[in-house]
């Protein structure tokens, strides 16, 4: 169902329309009407039609008028114009407007009938033409390869949500469902010797393009990861990256360490057997969560740090080189974004299940007191950053004699700790949400007090407050109207009335200077919108008034 907006200055004319086409069956909502171009621009703040049918002539502002003011700000919406023979070479000369249909009077309801549904089936086009299922199908199968290395390199370098790892694994058709998974990374070595024989010019080991030297190893890479049925190779920060997945009920670490150990080594020969130059890979530690690969990626990188003390042309494992009694407490980017998104803009409820889950299993786990405090140290830097840059007076919210990191050592359980936490976040998220409530407040206090000193412009509107307030128009409209009940448009018209009921009442004042005191350019549209908020004419008005003051 399309919204469609009539715009019509003849009453009868408006109400016939309305009444011998039956809207619905033929795909179309009437949302809006107006009796001319001005009220018509005005209603536009409120719901966006699709398409507009309007009107030639009109007082105040006619229907090219308001077909030039649309295709300004609303370019998709579709014009109609209903125009009088008299008029129609008039109307053609407007073809910069991009008018989409002309009416000529007198027509008949099947006629705008016939009209309109043309209107629909090029929206329908159009709509068609971007949802168009084969070329999107297509686009999406050609550009696969790249999703899937993107969503990889993704993976291993930082901690995505389960949830967004199985969307995308069906998405593009990635089978890593396991139950162990390593992840290596694999340099090349610099530095080596020069070749000067025949066989070392027609190697790549002299070459200086790194690119295609990459290249090759990918391509020896990737054959033997598939002959070991091992996982997936991808490149990712200018290193081949081998991403493990070890089986599915089966198979152990020991055993995912040890199929990865020796398809490596499987690589490192094969590289320097054909290639002519030498690789070093770093291996990180074995994990039993897709979720956590990113953990092995960062050991694997740290692991290839050590080639500096044991040499290259090796396959260097964090296990050997760093010792790993219990496995570490991570306050990783996952954790400190959803913790901080709560401290912003989240509910009691949520900020509760967030802390909860920080500290979930942390009991049950043999973590060393060292990571225990270094992972409380982390969370607490979230905390206190977000609250900086929300500019949270902390002296006031938790007292000036709080030290940040003395708490750490005060903490004599961990669900003592985890109280204080949620203590403290609580604490926070109340004053930012009270200083945000606080803020759009002070906007629109500051927009009711710029819009009642400058009523009487003819030019003022929602886009000159908003440059005045520094803010964009769709921000404010929706703050404007959740704090003061309606739209900035009803507001301006509001207190344009009420002046203008002020002036009837208390001066002498004629309709046409009354009307430019409160910022109408024009005296008769002033005139119709008085009429058509307060339900009499100004004349009327200033002598119910009168009789009033009289009785």
């Amino acid at each position: 169902m399309y919204k469609l907006m009539l715009v019509e200055d003849e009453e009868d004319v408006r109400e016939g329309i309305l009444r011998e086409i039956d809207w619905a069956r033929h795909g179309f909502e009437v949302i809006e009407t107006a009796e001319n171009g001005q009220e018509a621009a005005e209603l536009f703040e409120r719901q966006v039609p699709d398409v507009v049918v309007t009107d030639i002539r009109m007082p105040f502002m006619d229907g090219l008028q308001l077909a030039a003011w649309i295709r300004q700000r609303y370019e998709t919406t579709k014009i109609v114009i209903l125009t009088g023979f008299d008029e129609f070479e008039y109307a053609q000369k407007a073809v910069k407007l991009h008018i989409d249909e002309y009416v000529l009077k007198p027509y008949s309801a099947q006629e705008l009938i016939d009209v309109l549904a043309k209107i629909k089936r090029r929206i329908d086009e159009e709509a068609a033409e971007k949802e168009n299922v084969q070329t999107l199908q297509e686009h999406y199968r050609r550009s696969l390869p790249v999703l899937r290395e993107v969503f990889l390199a993704s993976l291993v370098a930082r901690k995505l949500p389960r949830r967004e790892i199985e969307e995308k694994c069906r998405s593009y058709n990635l089978e890593l469902a396991a139950d162990a998974y390593v992840v290596s990374v694999i340099s090349m070595d610099t530095g080596d010797s020069e070749q000067t024989d025949e066989a070392a010019e027609a190697s790549l080991k002299g070459s200086k393009d790194t690119e295609l030297k990459r290249f090759a190893v990918l391509n020896i890479a990737e054959e033997i990861v598939e002959k070991h049925r091992l996982g997936r190779v991808f490149l990712h920060n200018d290193t081949l990256v081998l991403l493990t997945v070890a089986g599915q009920g089966t198979e152990g670490e020991a055993s995912a360490l040890k199929k990865t150990l020796t398809a490596l080594e499987d690589i490192r020969q094969s590289i320097e057997k054909y290639l002519k130059f030498t690789v070093t890979i770093g291996v990180g530690t074995v994990c039993g969560e897709l979720t956590n690969v990113s953990y092995s990626y960062k050991d694997a990188v740290l692991a290839l740090d050590y080639r500096g003390i044991l040499g290259g042309n090796r396959i260097i494992c964090i296990d050997d080189v760093e010792t790993r009694f219990v496995e570490k407490l991570r306050f990783d980017e996952l954790k400190e974004h959803a913790l901080i998104r709560c401290l912003k803009v989240g509910t009691p409820q949520e900020i509760q299940e967030t802390v909860d889950g920080l500290f979930h299993g942390i009991g049950e786990t043999q973590v060393s007191i060292k990571d225990y405090q270094i992972y409380l140290m982390e969370m607490l830097t979230a905390i206190l950053k977000a609250a900086k840059d929300a500019n949270v007076d902390l002296d006031a919210v938790l007292g000036t004699d709080f030290i940040p990191f003395a708490e750490l050592h005060k903490f004599t359980s961990l669900q003592e700790a985890k109280s204080r936490i949620l203590g403290l976040c609580t604490a926070i998220m109340n004053s930012i949400a009270s200083q945000r409530q606080y803020t759009y407040k002070t906007l629109v206090e500051q927009a009711i007090d710029y819009t009642k000193r400058h009523y009487h412009e003819t030019d003022i509107s929602i886009q000159k407050v908003c440059s005045h307030l520094h803010i964009s128009a769709g921000y404010f409209s929706s703050i404007f109207k959740k704090e003061a009940k309606m739209t900035f448009v009803n507001y301006l018209m509001h207190i344009r009335m009420e002046a203008a009921k002020e002036l009837l009442r208390t001066t002498d004042l004629k309709a046409f200077e009354i009307a430019e005191r409160v910022g109408y350019a024009e005296p008769n549209y002033f005139s119709f919108s008085f009429r058509k908020h307060v339900g009499v004419s100004p004349k009327e008005y200033r002598s119910a008034a009168m009789e009033g003051h009289r009785g």
